[in-house]
């Protein structure tokens, strides 16, 4: 599902190009980018799960961080890493980050579907106890109906967000405001779909009984709002 992700992130970026072509976007750039974004993703997202969800244990265990094969990413990381990426991308090719970000922003959601999907057939991140018609049992967890959070967010994460961004990139808009609207609409989609997720045993519901999910999508939901503000009021003054 990563190898589909990162396709799926080529032909949406080759289309991307061909309908702005005033955005001076090459080929050979969005392959550059993305191999950045690889690293941004895969570091990120590693780095991301130790430090936000078991710190304590692999300050305990720092070996332990390499061992990939036995699970544990963050999306959360993973953009954090994709943003800091993206910033050495820039920097590289001396262009805006924003409008780096912004390019990018619509050719994610379809990538972020798909590792939903693999969560699915994976039978992992599954969602909590529910007797709503279209329940599912994960037999490997119990024998309780369960939400198929994961296909929720396929359906808002990936769909979803994938047609509003494609959507609204499809015309000029200030520099930043794609950007600022991935930040709003994975943060609430998320947030949304976390109160169907079971949340993590380690963890369990933090404050105010959210997850770390839910929380760590609030700042991402405040930024983006903040950023959409700033984004059409600086074009105005312009």
């Amino acid at each position: 599902m990563y190898m589909l992700a990162f396709i799926l992130v080529l032909v949406l970026g080759r289309a991307q190009i061909r309908r702005q072509p005033q955005s001076a976007w090459t080929t050979q750039m969005l392959d550059d980018v993305l191999s950045w974004g690889v690293l941004g993703v895969v570091l990120g997202g590693r780095l991301g799960y130790v430090l936000f969800y078991k710190p304590a244990f692999y300050l305990a265990h720092p070996l332990q961080v390499f061992y990939v094969w036995q699970g544990g990413m963050s999306f959360h990381g993973g953009f954090l890493g994709v943003l800091l990426a993206m910033w050495l991308f820039a920097r590289r090719h001396g262009r805006s980050w924003l409008s780096i970000t912004d390019f990018i922003a619509p050719l994610v959601p379809l990538g972020l579907g798909a590792g939903r999907i693999g969560n699915f057939i994976n039978g992992e991140l599954w969602g909590r106890p529910t007797d709503v018609p279209w329940a599912m049992v994960f037999p490997q967890v119990d024998l309780q109906p369960r939400h198929p959070s994961q296909l929720y967010e396929f359906g808002l994460e990936g769909l979803t967000l994938f047609v509003i961004l494609w959507w609204f990139s499809s015309r000029s808009r200030p520099v930043g405001a794609v950007s600022a609207l991935f930040l709003i609409g994975y943060g609430s989609f998320r947030f949304l779909a976390e109160f169907t997720r079971e949340p993590d045993d380690f963890l369990g519901l933090l404050a105010l009984g959210l997850s770390m999910g839910q929380w760590l999508s609030l700042p991402m939901i405040l930024a983006g709002i903040a950023m959409m503000v700033w984004a059409y009021r600086r074009k105005a003054a312009q």
